[in-house]
């Protein structure tokens, strides 16, 4: 009976502990997103350290994106070609449509994002945790310069500016591969397959698709910045940080996907 006790006291104590670190790190992540924001409306703005990363960030990572998405398209008009046209036949002539409207609502937001979340996640993570584990982030507070102001705010305004640009990009790279191998496979004729897209995708579907990666650019610069911040003992901390910002980057972009979603559906977008 007393091991009991002891046995369930142990394991509350450390559901406890887990609790209070979850809620912990909640608080701290939500302070400095905060401050993040609130110094990107504060002089002084470093429009160099801001251009350079928008290049790392965002024009390195369109062969990533744009690559992929293409690859996409073409798998997509690969697989629902065949098998809608068995089960109805003329069904294939919608299939520009149907791929667009794939593409702009969700494919190509949540997949570029996705991507992104491995390469610039992991980048933003490792270099500011090398940082901080060096003490450089430290020799930045000495000389009077506010860390966050000069690491977080350069790298969370270029992903909030680049991640949409890139994703407008697959989108309108994965509609063609969709319509490349739409007619070579299929023999669905180009302007019947762009003529299908025209028809079901709106302007509020391209608004919905891409409003949702500023804030999937938004949540990837944020938790990178802040996984760095946090970086302790080293390498092997660095490594843990990099881990963390692309595990959590992945797990946020899905799960505020669907809220996202929801909530413009509300709006009818």
């Amino acid at each position: 009976m007393r091991k009991l006790k002891q046995s369930l006291l142990s394991f509350f104590e450390r559901l406890g502990e887990a609790i209070l670190a979850l809620l912990e790190t909640i608080g701290a992540f939500s302070i400095f997103a905060g401050q993040t924001f609130r110094y990107c409306f504060v002089p002084p703005f470093d429009f160099r350290n801001l251009l350079y990363q928008m290049s790392e960030i965002g024009v390195k990572s369109i062969p990533v994106g744009v690559v992929s998405s293409f690859f996409v398209g073409m798998v997509m008009a690969l697989q629902l070609g065949g098998p809608m046209e068995q089960q109805i036949q003329g069904i294939s002539a919608f299939m520009g449509g149907g791929i667009s409207l794939a593409m702009v609502r969700e494919l190509a937001p949540v997949l570029t994002s996705v991507l992104l979340a491995g390469r610039v996640g992991s980048s933003i993570a490792a270099e500011v945790g090398t940082m901080k584990v060096t003490e450089q982030i430290d020799a930045l507070a000495t000389l009077a310069t506010n860390p966050v102001h000069y690491l977080s705010v350069p790298r969370f305004l270029a992903a909030l500016f680049c991640i949409p640009m890139i994703t407008v990009m697959a989108i309108v790279v994965g509609i063609l591969g969709g319509a490349l191998i739409s007619n070579i496979s299929l023999d669905i004729p180009y302007n019947l397959y762009f003529e299908s897209a025209r028809t079901l995708v709106r302007t509020k579907d391209l608004v919905s698709g891409v409003s949702k990666t500023f804030f999937f650019g938004a949540e990837i610069a944020l938790i990178a910045c802040f996984s760095g911040f946090r970086a302790r003992g080293g390498a092997e901390g660095v490594g843990q940080a990099t881990i963390q910002a692309v595990v959590f980057s992945f797990m946020m972009i899905i799960v505020s996907d669907y809220f996202i979603t929801y909530i413009f559906q509300l709006f009818g977008l």
